[in-house]
């Protein structure tokens, strides 16, 4: 028999679930040549190294990151960001920083799709929400956060599976299809 009090609860990889998931999931993409989708390496600026290992021992962020993966799908580029909350009720804001925000304006205006992909740890769901529909959302309301029943009515549920994880292509399908008929 099992004893659970043996189990020590653990928060080192924290907020790492959903960007493995979506890590996994890219995989499977380029594997299965889906879509091309890479994890955008986050710029720092190396200011000591020791030799001859060759172990960083002082850097910096040297500008601030934009969103969290990059990539191309039937010839559209796409850009998004993967969050995680542990609220059952809604998203904060305040974990979206404002040069994220005017880099979804960017990307939206030149012609490409960016979104957010927020995983709601504690009831264990997650849902795509389009840069438009954040923006929207932003510039219509004065809250601090974003209410979950906001991703059920404008976002979409992504569903988890075994493989791929996070799908989230079938939704983009869904919204490139939509575009066509606007």
């Amino acid at each position: 028999m099992i004893n659970i009090a043996n189990f020590k609860t653990t928060y080192a990889n924290r907020g790492m679930t959903l960007e493995s998931d979506i890590n996994q999931t890219n995989k499977y993409y380029k594997d299965n040549n889906i879509a091309l989708v890479y994890k955008k390496p986050t710029p720092i600026k190396i200011v000591k190294v020791e030799y001859p290992k060759n172990v960083i021992k002082e850097a910096y962020f040297s500008e601030p990151s934009t969103l969290d993966y990059t990539g191309i799908y039937k010839n559209t580029y796409i850009e998004f960001d993967a969050k995680e909350t542990i609220s059952k009720t809604s998203f904060p804001l305040s974990n979206i920083h404002k040069h994220q925000l005017e880099h979804i304006k960017n990307i939206i205006h030149y012609g490409g799709l960016a979104y957010l992909i927020v995983r709601f740890t504690t009831i264990n769901q997650t849902y795509l929400l389009t840069g438009k529909n954040l923006l929207e959302f932003i510039n219509t309301n004065t809250r601090k956060s974003i209410p979950l029943d906001y991703f059920k009515q404008k976002g979409f549920f992504i569903e988890f599976k075994y493989n791929p994880r996070v799908d989230y292509i079938k939704i983009i399908d869904k919204i490139l299809k939509s575009k066509e008929v606007d």
